[in-house]
């Protein structure tokens, strides 16, 4: 037995297989961690999410994607991408028609809705849906309408907290593409706590959302100052200028014998009226600005489940206003294997993150060393002088459209967007004033500022609800009081 207690290892009864809905005998299914959670929730009182619902649902027949009519506009179209622990990212990639909406009744998502990702890389992750419109999901996101006076905000929480995850994780499936399904989403236990708890925690969640809306305002105030310090207007800056005409004619010399390229796209008007604006002022390129290094791609049979690993951030690990935590991790083999080259790989403090392949030109700007390496999608950009180019200005200006349109040109016209690395050294970015830069570097500090603090909120919940099961409520509020 005291050997048992040292290894992964324990002893169940087969009577005790059978109770698990789908009867489980994989050893996943028993970790000693999620046998944990499982006597933490015996001990208190819980209802099951189906007990406590009027309904849980997702998108229906997977033949349904057939007849979908994407559009650049229109209602938004969430993801499993855009749910995250605890909140939504309303970077909408796809949008859908009246009738394609119309047809996905099942998928609506509605106000106080709690949804779960039940499917993908993405799978476990829980949010309140909190707007006042109705979205259209995918198929791997759970919505469940639940019963009066029960709290989207607490289930949410727990739901994203050590026993929360523990419950999802134990039963989701381990072979193919990870998913689980609606029964087992409808048997998952929610401890009952106190109103006033209930109420504490969800203020929490509110506060953190308001300050990650007041992040981003402060961010749009950066972007709006650097496009009126270029002197360009919302028309132009725009992907569809309205006065920029559709026409554009170059000779074979001023086109091909210029660029190698013989697409029309690429000689789009719009672009031209951007880079000419640009131009106009004090510019340089993207390659006499900052020294660009590559990153390597390990591949797939280096990738590792063990939470030990070493984390490999790709590109759906990050955007402009901040990174997630890495799904993949690498084996202790290719830290053996390129022991030499580890610390050059992870990106320092200062690194200014920059995507090549698939959703290309984003930037982030590193505030600190990441322990890890990056995929070979993501270049690593380091401003060679800071006193003519401000790091934080930089990677502003690389998420703007002043550069979002040179990526557009450049690596437009395939399946799978892919940006040259000798396309990006010859990106054109606008070098304003100092002090201006200063304004928009102070402005973007002020955002991950509001930002941490939306995030350390969030964390505050979990753990809060997490005291609450494991010692008691009153723990749970004197801990939050004390933040």
């Amino acid at each position: 037995m005291e050997l048992l207690e040292r290894l992964e290892a324990v002893e169940i009864n087969l009577s005790d297989c059978k109770k698990i809905i789908d009867f489980r005998i994989d050893s996943n299914t028993y970790r000693k961690d999620f046998l944990n959670t499982e006597k933490v929730l015996s001990k208190i009182k819980t209802n099951s999410i189906e007990s406590i619902s009027k309904s849980v649902q997702n998108f229906g027949a997977y033949s349904l994607c057939s007849f979908i009519n994407f559009q650049e506009q229109g209602i938004p179209f969430l993801m499993t991408e855009n749910i995250r622990h605890n909140y939504i990212e309303w970077n909408i990639q796809k949008y859908v028609d009246i009738k394609s909406h119309e047809m996905l009744y099942k998928s609506h998502c509605s106000k106080n809705q709690v949804l779960v990702t039940m499917a993908g890389e993405y799978l476990g992750r829980v949010a309140v849906y909190d707007k006042d419109f109705v979205s259209s999901s995918n198929q791997a996101i759970a919505k469940v309408t639940l019963k009066e006076k029960q709290n989207p905000y607490m289930i949410s929480s727990f739901l994203n907290s050590k026993h929360g995850q523990n419950q999802i994780n134990r039963y989701r499936t381990t072979t193919g593409q990870p998913n689980i399904n609606m029964s087992l989403i409808k048997s998952l236990l929610i401890p009952n706590f106190d109103d006033k708890f209930e109420s504490k925690i969800e203020s929490i969640i509110q506060k953190s959302e308001s300050d990650r809306t007041n992040s981003k305002e402060k961010y749009t105030q950066a972007e709006t100052l650097l496009l009126q310090e270029i002197g360009l207007d919302e028309k132009v800056a725009s992907l569809n200028p309205v006065e920029v005409t559709n026409t554009n004619v170059k000779s074979f010399a001023a086109s091909f014998g210029v660029t190698g390229r013989l697409d029309a796209e690429y000689y789009q008007k719009k672009y031209e009226v951007v880079i000419e604006k640009i131009k106009s002022q004090k510019h340089d390129t993207l390659h006499s600005i900052t020294e660009i290094n590559k990153s390597i791609e390990p591949g797939s049979n280096y990738y590792s489940d063990d939470e030990t690993g070493l984390p490999f951030m790709r590109v759906a690990d990050y955007n402009k206003f901040g990174l997630s935590e890495p799904n993949k991790k690498l084996t202790s083999d290719f830290v053996k294997d390129n022991q030499d080259k580890i610390d050059d790989l992870k990106p320092k403090k200062g690194t200014i993150l920059f995507s090549k392949d698939g959703s290309v030109g984003i930037a982030y700007h590193l505030r600190e060393d990441f322990n890890g390496v990056t995929s070979s999608a993501i270049l690593h950009l380091k401003v060679r002088n800071e006193k003519e180019v401000i790091p934080e200005y930089l990677t502003l200006a690389l998420n703007s459209k002043l550069v979002q349109m040179q990526a557009e040109r450049d690596a437009g016209g395939s399946i799978i967007l892919h940006w040259r690395v000798g396309e990006i050294q010859n990106v054109v970015v606008p070098i304003i004033d100092y002090k201006k830069q200063q304004e928009i570097a102070q402005l973007i500090e002020e955002s991950f500022l509001l930002k941490k603090q939306s995030e350390h909120l969030l964390e505050v919940a979990k753990k809060a609800v997490e005291i609450a099961i494991e010692e008691s409520e009153e723990v749970a509020m004197e801990f939050i009081n004390k933040i």
